[in-house]
C-alpha cells in the first residue's frame, strides 16, 4: 500500500480507508508500511497512526507490516509496539546501506524472528538494500518456527529458484509484478504488488491467470509494459501520480528525499491504466461467456 498525504504532507487518511476498501473488495491481502508506503520517510508517529488506523478498520483481508532498517533497538521498539496489534504477519528486509555478509544477516533476522510471534516474509531488494538476501542465511533460518515466506524482487529467475532450493519448500511471492509470469512456473504463490495500489481488481485477475498459466503472450507483455511504468520515478511516485489524477487519492505528495515534481511520464501511466482497464473488462467478459457456455452445455 501507498501512505496518501494530504498537501501539507500528513497521512490523509480518508484517502487511505478509500484504498483499502478497494484491496478488501478485490479479496487482496494488504501490506502496510513497506517500501512502497514510504515507512523510512514517515515519523514514528505517522507510522503508528497507519498502523492504528488500518487495523480499526476490521478489514476482511490480511494486513502485514514492513519492519525496516538497521538500527536493531530501533526496530526492536518497533516490533514491541507492532506485538501489541492486530496484525497478521511482517515483513522484514535485509539491514539497508550496511550490505551485512551471512554472518551478519543470520543473527540480524534470528534476532528478529525470535522476537515476535508472527509469520514473517522475507524480502530480498538488493536494488534498494545494496546487497541480496544470503542464501546460506535463507537455508540457516528455514526451521525457524516464524519463518513463513520469501519476497523476491532481484529480477531473475536463476535467482527465484535458488532461494526456491535454498528455503527448502518455503512459499515464496514475486516482488516484481512484471516477473509474476516467470516466477510462475518456478512455484511462486502469488505478488506483493505495486500495480495492485493502482489496479487491485485487474492484479488480482492477473496473478490469479499468472499461476494459472493462462496468460499469452499479448497479456505478458502489457503487464510488463504496465507494471513498468510506475517505475518512470522513483516508486511510489508514479503510483500516487495516477491515483491522484483519477481521484482516488486528494493528493500525489510524497515524502522527502521523494518529490513529486520528478514524475514527468505521466502520459504513459495513465495509458497503460487505460489499457489495463480495458484487459480487465475483455477478460471478464471472456470468462463471463466460458461459464455461460457450460452452463448452456450441462442443460443440454
Amino acid at each position: 500500500m501507498i501512505t496518501p498525504l494530504t498537501a501539507t504532507g500528513q497521512p490523509d487518511l480518508a484517502s487511505f480507508e478509500r484504498l483499502l476498501r478497494e484491496q478488501e473488495d478485490a479479496c487482496n491481502g494488504v501490506l502496510i508500511l513497506g517500501s512502497t508506503g514510504e515507512a523510512l520517510n514517515l515519523s514514528n508517529e505517522e507510522r503508528r497512526l497507519i498502523v492504528e488506523f488500518t487495523t480499526s478498520l476490521n478489514l476482511d483481508v490480511p494486513v502485514m507490516v514492513g519492519v525496516g532498517g538497521h538500527h536493531l533497538p530501533d526496530v526492536i521498539s518497533w516490533l514491541s509496539y507492532l506485538e501489541t496489534c492486530r496484525i497478521d504477519a511482517y515483513l522484514m528486509v535485509t539491514p539497508l546501506y550496511a550490505k551485512p555478509g551471512q554472518e551478519g544477516q543470520y543473527h540480524w533476522f534470528s534476532t528478529l524472528l525470535d522476537f515476535v510471534s508472527r509469520p514473517v516474509m522475507l524480502y530480498n531488494i538488493p536494488g534498494r538494500t545494496g546487497t541480496a538476501l544470503n542464501l546460506e542465511t535463507v537455508q540457516r533460518l528455514r526451521a525457524h518456527r516464524n519463518f513463513w515466506s520469501i519476497k523476491e524482487a532481484s529480477g531473475s529467475v536463476s535467482d527465484f529458484c535458488e532461494y526456491a532450493r535454498m528455503s527448502d519448500g518455503a512459499v515464496i511471492y514475486s516482488g516484481d509484478d512484471g516477473m509474476l509470469p516467470d516466477f510462475a512456473g518456478h512455484g511462486a504463490a502469488g505478488v506483493v504488488s505495486v500495480a495492485g495500489n493502482v489496479w487491485p481488481r485487474e492484479t488480482r485477475l492477473f496473478s490469479k491467470l499468472a499461476l494459472a498459466g493462462s496468460l499469452n503472450e499479448e497479456d505478458k507483455a502489457l503487464w510488463k509494459r504496465a507494471a513498468g511504468s510506475l517505475f518512470v520515478a522513483s516508486n511510489p511516485v508514479p503510483a500516487k501520480a495516477v491515483l491522484a489524477v483519477e481521484s482516488r487519492i486528494r493528493t500525489p505528495e510524497v515524502k522527502l528525499p521523494l518529490h513529486r515534481n520528478d514524475m514527468t511520464a505521466l502520459d504513459m501511466v495513465c495509458s497503460c491504466s487505460d489499457l489495463i482497464r480495458n484487459w480487465y473488462r475483455e477478460r471478464e467478459k471472456n470468462n463471463y461467456a466460458d461459464h455461460a457456455d457450460i452452463r448452456s452445455h450441462n442443460h443440454e
